[in-house]
């Protein structure tokens, strides 16, 4: 099983951090670089619990099918969304969100194990979770990038007031 475990500081406000991260759009926007679209389930908007959606990407020359389910959600504070049918074993994503003065600490506990007893085992610490790393970290800087243009917006319409 390999663990990933990552933080991003964003200067916006945690609602909007919260939410766009729970975003279809703006994931298919940030993995942009794999075809990934939403193709069955929710398919646009912001995800919360029990909703589930059924992700197709191309990954290593492969077209991927992928259905997850937000199955805890606690708004503005966490939600996690796991695998129900795909190509991972197990698949566990944790958000969390904590306001740190006009901050917004985000952090990411993504677990992971592949099928194939070993050999899958063997996949994940040579290749996969440094793969699984970077799309992660493209993701976060998406959110980071919209939600500080978004908290910057809402700063200029407040002085505007």
């Amino acid at each position: 099983m390999a663990i990933i475990k990552l933080t991003t500081k964003i200067n916006a406000p945690v609602e909007v951090c919260f939410d766009l991260s729970r975003s279809i759009d703006l994931h298919v926007n940030s993995m942009e670089h794999t075809k990934e679209k939403a193709i069955a389930g929710k398919t646009s908007g912001l995800i919360g619990l029990n909703d589930w959606v059924t992700w197709q990407a191309n990954h290593f020359g492969l077209k991927l099918n992928m259905t997850i389910r937000i199955s805890e959600f606690a708004g503005n504070d966490y939600f996690i969304d796991e695998i129900v049918k795909g190509p991972f074993k197990m698949m566990r994503h944790l958000h969390q969100f904590k306001q740190v003065g006009s901050f917004t600490v985000m952090e990411d506990e993504f677990i992971f194990k592949s099928p194939f007893g070993y050999l899958g085992k063997l996949v994940d610490k040579l290749f996969l979770e440094k793969y699984m790393t970077n799309l992660l970290l493209k993701r976060n800087e998406v959110i980071k990038y919209a939600a500080e243009q978004e908290a910057k917006f809402l700063a200029k319409k407040r002085v505007a007031v």
